[in-house]
């Protein structure tokens, strides 16, 4: 059996400053579709008669990014990764109520650079 890695390193950067990409293992993603439930909408929609920040919407797209990335990194564990380069975010609604994120980068395997 082998073993997981004990941490994750998620960057957005191609080469993350003091280690060295030793291996890249391929594309890895989590994918997350969320949806607000009745209530949550109704109250965006009574905040955005208003204008400013609807707070509902804002708790829903940071849960479901954090959420994403976790899945993402599950996925690059999975591969033996302990990192995953070059990081993004994509994003799109499906229907007028759900959203999907999706958090992607490159799986790889890093160690600390020697100087």
């Amino acid at each position: 059996m082998s073993q997981q890695p004990a941490s994750v390193l998620v960057t957005t950067t191609e080469r993350p400053a003091g280690y060295e990409v030793r291996q890249a293992l391929g594309q890895v993603f989590g994918v997350v579709v969320r949806s607000r439930g009745l209530g949550g909408n109704i109250m965006a929609g009574l905040r955005s008669l208003g204008g400013g920040e609807i707070v509902e919407y804002t708790r829903l797209v940071e849960d479901t990014r954090r959420h994403a990335v976790d899945r993402m990194i599950e996925n690059a564990r999975a591969m033996g990764a302990n990192a995953v380069v070059m990081m993004r975010f994509d994003s799109s609604e499906l229907g007028q109520t759900m959203t999907e994120v999706v958090a992607y980068g490159t799986a790889a395997i890093i160690e600390r650079s020697a100087s």
